[in-house]
């Protein structure tokens, strides 16, 4: 993990954080909330957006992070998931510290590098810091994939 402050981003980076920061504002969280932003930049080029939707039957909401790589895979199949930048929204303000992502998020995140076969840089902001992470492997050591289910 590197840690940056907002100006030590590239110009690419800050702009997938800046939709992630976006997309708080759509999210749909009147249980805890907590709002939840993600942009996914695909390597065709295209940015897709996802934020949390929660629901009173709990289990049946939805991650911001899994919302933006679900809807990715489903509109561009053949591109891979380039960046994942997640942003957090409570209390009227960001959160200072970068927010992490659920074990679930972290194990789809995981798959779709296995899927495209490389790569997904993860972008945690924070309003104090931004959290980097080359791989989503950093994110969840000890990983299951598809060959754990062979035997």
């Amino acid at each position: 993990m590197r840690v940056y402050q907002w100006e030590e981003l590239s110009e690419e980076q800050q702009k997938v954080v800046r939709i992630a920061k976006e997309q708080v504002e759509r999210s749909y969280c009147p249980y805890s909330h907590f709002h939840v932003g993600a942009a996914a930049l695909l390597s065709n080029g295209e940015i897709i957006r996802g934020c949390n939707q929660e629901n009173a039957a709990y289990p049946s909401g939805l991650c911001a992070e899994r919302s933006a790589l679900f809807a990715a895979g489903a509109q561009y199949p053949e591109a891979a998931v380039e960046k994942l930048a997640i942003a957090c929204f409570t209390g009227g303000h960001f959160t200072e510290e970068p927010g992490a992502p659920c074990g679930g998020c972290r194990q789809v995140m995981l798959e779709s590098e296995h899927r495209y076969g490389g790569k997904m840089e993860i972008l945690l902001y924070g309003e104090k810091e931004t959290y980097v992470f080359e791989s989503a492997a950093d994110l969840l050591p000890l990983i299951f994939v598809k060959e754990n289910l062979l035997g």
